[in-house]
């Protein structure tokens, strides 16, 4: 554990991505198995242990400092492992650190009544850096700035193998992951996986910006406004899976008896339009979809009320014949071929949007601001189907996003780095005619889209015109427009307001447009897709 929490440690404090990867690839080659297995389910969040929570942590720590030094503390830095970790009262005399597998066996085996005696002597056995490598791990989220992509590219890079070949066999392994090592690490045939229902990394693209491409070369499809999934059957088995690899098949229980044969399909999960009052194309917005998302058990009701199914956009295998390497064009000329082998009560095919040049096209994307679409895709006809961001070969061209010029309500402190610093914000929009008394009611929350600069003038602000304090939020006073970007609006029950926007982001900050110049609710209400 020791080495584990080094490497934590060494993590943290570290912004190089290729120094990232050398540290990772170090510890890999030079950690016994199954410590480094373990490991690398933690850093690339494989790892999932019920009894410990943030609040079990805080439990713990309440009974063992003054409650309001250890709320101080915890708002100060902004990471309950590292508050914990610093405070926790460490023995006079510690037993010898575990090991992480060690570590892994006795968080498994915890229980919630358990876990309030055995944790603290589990964390009694580790120095300040050992206990916040421990509750990082026990937790689940490590977040060190290491991505489950980051970590495998290490893998790759520690025993010179193709990361590619490492994202096709992770997902049919499980942790400590001793196949892959006995692979990459010793020399031994590849784990097996043929007849498992893996997952396979997905082929991406780069945003357009200002390339103009030839539509002789490329196709273009609509960009749906759902979630990009992978449906694969193989063993007998069907699986769902998320653009990250999450195994989401439970939330989704109608799309797993449907797929009649051997695939691999790449598409968009959504729901039905019919039911929910969607657009042209029988896909409703994501505000619906939403409604299904995260679920860990979906009733009758949810299922009869919000449908889904797959918008089909690519073919990866089928029926054994693997067409990774073949160019769109061959691919998608099979993928229209498996149409009628499917229900189309489950599925259906993204169309293939026809213009007579760029110009053409541009008009198009223009006008497609009611579909439930987020833009288009542009795909080069001759592209294999190639894991990750290939330039050149795909571009996505996203519509231009809504705009809404609101005022800054109340903000927090944010996380990591950003713990010291008010840097999420909640704003709104009036209810009515400003001049006239109207409420501000919230509309959304954004932490992004603004400089570090602008981070430090903004931070100030809040502390020099804070007018209420509720726990960790500060409620400011109505004096900054804030000019929000965000892809959609919808009725949610989330905000007062009765509206919530999605991805919702600051564009500008308007020091230099009076509060009362702000839009209405109503201006947003305008901008409901049904």
């Amino acid at each position: 554990m020791e080495e584990f929490a080094a490497l934590v440690d060494a993590l943290v404090y570290t912004r190089s991505r290729n120094e990232k990867l050398r540290l990772i690839a170090e510890y890999l080659r030079a950690t016994p198995d199954p410590d480094r297995g373990w490991a690398l389910a933690a850093l690339s969040d494989g790892l999932d242990f019920p009894a410990v929570k943030s609040s079990t942590i805080r439990n713990l720590m309440q009974e063992r400092v003054d409650p309001v030094l250890w709320t101080l503390s915890r708002d100060f830095v902004g990471d309950t492992a590292e508050t914990a970790s610093l405070l926790w009262p460490a023995p006079a005399d510690p037993p010898s650190p575990p090991s992480v597998s060690e570590t892994v066996e006795l968080l498994s085996a915890m229980t919630r009544k358990s876990v309030v005696t055995e944790l603290p002597r589990l964390l009694d056995r580790l120095d300040a850096s050992g206990r916040y490598a421990l509750l990082k791990l026990a937790t689940g989220g490590m977040r060190i700035g290491v991505s489950s992509r980051l970590a495998k590219t290490a893998f790759a890079q520690a025993f010179d193998v193709s990361v590619d070949e490492v994202e096709e066999y992770w997902h049919g392994l499980q942790p400590p992951y001793a196949e892959l090592f006995d692979w990459a690490a010793h020399g031994k045939p590849p784990p097996d996986t043929e007849n498992l229902p893996t997952f396979r990394p997905f082929m991406l693209a780069h945003p357009l910006e200002d390339t103009v491409v030839d539509l002789a070369d490329y196709a273009a499809e609509w960009k749906w406004d759902g979630i990009r999934v992978q449906l694969v059957r193989a063993g007998g088995e069907t699986r769902l899976y998320s653009r990250s690899g999450d195994d989401i098949s439970a939330t989704f229980p109608e799309l797993l008896d449907v797929l009649p044969f051997n695939a691999v399909l790449d598409g968009e999960l959504l729901v039905r339009g019919s039911v929910q009052g969607g657009e042209e194309g029988g896909a409703a917005s994501f505000n619906a979809l939403q409604q299904r998302l995260g679920r860990k058990t979906v009733s009758k009701k949810m299922l009869t009320e919000y449908p889904a199914f797959v918008r089909l956009y690519d073919a990866l295998i089928v029926e054994g014949d693997d067409l990774r390497e073949r160019a769109w064009t061959a691919r998608r000329s099979r993928l229209e071929a498996l149409m009628a082998r499917l229900p189309d009560s489950h599925f259906d095919i993204s169309s293939v949007v026809e213009a007579r040049d760029f110009e053409h096209l541009a008009q198009i994307r223009e006008g497609s601001r009611d579909d439930a679409i987020e833009g288009l895709m542009l795909k080069r006809k001759d592209s294999p189907y190639i894991a990750g961001r290939r330039v050149g070969y795909w571009y996505k061209w996203k519509r231009d996003p809504l705009l809404v010029d609101c005022v800054l309500m109340y903000a927090q402190r944010g996380s990591g780095k950003r713990s010291s610093f008010y840097s999420d914000y909640t704003f709104g929009c009036w209810d009515g005619d400003p001049d006239q008394g109207a409420d501000l009611l919230p509309v959304g929350k954004a932490y992004s889209g603004f400089t570090d600069e602008e981070l430090k003038k903004l931070d100030r602000h809040v502390r020099q015109n804070t007018v209420n304090r509720f726990g960790p939020v500060r409620e400011t006073d109505r004096s900054l427009v804030f000019e929000v970007a965000f892809d959609s609006v919808h009725e949610s029950r989330r905000h007062k307001s009765g509206l919530a926007m999605r991805f919702p982001r600051i564009r500008r900050i308007r020091w230099d447009k009076p509060p009362h110049e702000a839009d209405r609710i109503e201006a947003l209400r305008l901008l409901i897709r049904d």
